[in-house]
């Protein structure tokens, strides 16, 4: 595979730069190729198959001819090929987040992280492989048996997101293998290679030919329609953008195919008078900065007491000023780049229009000049509840505070800053610090979102249902739920001869 870059060689030449279609590699049909870009320096990668419709409809048809033979397979064959999965990640761990970091930007030490958290997709759901149940009870009448059995969906529609190109993969093709599902790929076009890097780990832990078909796209729209108008799909899971999800879930009603959506999110993340601060700064510090802020889970409106709100910024502002940025794939280098120059432009305008509306920079506030997609950790205060970030996703390292209560700290405000942080259509996650067991109830309660981090910046783990509620998506990833996801439910009715 030919690069242009002065990335790990080694690591990309694992890559294989072509669509995988019954367990081979092939370009595209059309022969079209579209290069991927290290986002730190802006060199070349790799040039990677462009798919089209007719691609698409060819791995689809694939997946629907291996499913009845995949489904029928023992649920023990399917979780030894999680297993085998899962250690070859772990084995090739250096050589995954050096990809990772080169096509996405984040620093090495934090891709390290993504592998391991990845991995243990396929650890859980080789686990839940083996323990997919029914039941069996007996009609009041005791004239019949009820027996109920879970199967497969069927053909199955996957598409990921760009900031996490492992973890996101793997959260999805784990559950759909446990459950005995096909499965089309489309991972995001910006971050290709850590996806197709994925699928050949796959092939060599066992996976049949055909079970799993990846087209990388730039025409992700042709690709994805050709998918959901097919009839043959029965299952699509989403991760991305609301509006994109509301286009999906229009798109599946015409055949009425089964649907996850993991979609935006606007996380508030709470700090009530009564938080320890040095424990609440280092769960915002999570919360806000893991994956450089590009994340639906990231803390994106930060209400902080008035009674706290200078010794808490003077902490914070000192842990973000001290943050290094650069070139992840270097050494000490704690925030990478942006993962392209549209995402630069969209922080800076937030932070912009934000000053404009009364807040200041404490640190930050700027882009950076030179090579890369670079925007510095910048921590705004006194930020107003009519700023435009408050309303939609910041994906960037920006901490936006936005004051609540009185200089009182017997005035809890609690009733106002929940309001505040219901107050958007979003209802992915939420973060409250407070020593009071009964607020930490009260608001775990009363936030309208589908995750609560109580004194933790971090609710994401392969164990626990991912997902939201209103528009931030429907079903669950993750936990003794993710697999439901990928399960039909069949009823029989048998007599009882007596």
């Amino acid at each position: 595979m030919t690069t242009t870059t002065s990335a790990p060689p080694q690591a990309l030449s694992r890559v294989h730069p072509d669509l995988l279609i019954d367990g081979t590699w092939t370009p595209a049909q059309s022969g079209a190729r579209f290069a991927v870009e290290n986002p730190a320096t802006g060199e070349t990668l790799a040039q990677v198959a462009d798919g089209n419709a007719d691609d698409a409809r060819r791995a689809l048809r694939t997946a629907a001819d291996r499913q009845e033979a995949w489904a029928a397979t023992s649920p023990r064959s399917r979780s030894e090929i999680l297993y085998r999965a899962y250690q070859l990640i772990v084995d090739r761990t250096d050589e995954i987040a050096a990809v990772m970091t080169a096509e996405m930007g984040k620093p090495l030490a934090e891709a390290r992280g993504e592998v391991a958290y990845g991995a243990e997709f396929f650890r859980w759901f080789a686990e839940e492989a083996v323990r997919i149940g029914g039941d069996h009870t007996i009609t009041g009448d005791g004239a019949n048996r009820i027996v109920v059995s879970k199967q497969p969906v069927g053909p199955c529609i996957l598409i990921t997101p760009w900031n996490f190109p492992l973890a996101m993969g793997t959260r999805k093709i784990g559950p759909a293998i446990a459950a005995g599902c096909t499965m089309v790929f489309k991972p995001a076009e910006l971050t290709p290679l850590t996806a197709l890097l994925l699928a050949d780990i796959l092939i060599e832990a066992g996976l049949p030919d055909g079970v799993l078909n990846v087209v990388t796209t730039t025409d992700p729209g042709a690709v994805v329609t050709e998918w959901m108008d097919s009839g043959l799909a029965r299952k699509v899971s989403f991760t991305g953008s609301t509006e994109v999800g509301k286009t999906l879930l229009r798109q599946a009603a015409g055949t009425v195919m089964r649907t996850s959506m993991e979609l935006g999110g606007n996380a508030p993340f709470i700090v009530c008078a009564d938080a320890d601060l040095d424990r609440a700064v280092d769960g915002l510090m999570v919360a806000k900065m893991r994956n450089i802020g590009q994340a639906c889970t990231a803390a994106n409106r930060i209400f902080v007491h008035r009674s706290v709100q200078a010794d808490f910024t003077q902490r914070l502002v000192d842990r973000m000023s001290a943050l290094a940025v650069g070139d992840g794939s270097q050494d000490g280098i704690q925030v990478g780049p942006l993962v392209e120059d549209k995402a630069v432009a969209k922080v800076e305008g937030l932070v912009d229009d934000a000053i404009t509306k009364g807040a200041t920079a404490q640190c930050g506030g700027a882009r950076t000049d030179g090579p890369g997609h670079f925007y510095p950790p910048t921590v705004l205060t006194d930020v107003s509840i009519d700023a435009d970030l408050t309303s939609t996703e910041i994906f960037g390292p920006v901490a936006a505070l936005i004051p609540f209560g009185t200089d009182d700290s017997d005035d809890d405000g609690l009733d106002d800053v929940i309001a505040m942080a219901n107050d958007t259509p979003w209802g992915l996650v939420g973060y409250a610090f407070t020593q009071d067991i009964d607020r930490a109830d009260a608001l775990s309660t009363r936030l309208q979102v589908g995750m609560v981090g109580i004194n933790t910046g971090l609710v994401s783990n392969p164990a626990a249902p991912f997902g939201g509620i209103k528009e931030s998506g429907l079903g669950r990833e993750g936990g003794r739920l993710g697999i439901d996801e990928f399960l039909d439910i069949k009823y029989v009715a048998r007599p009882i001869n007596r």
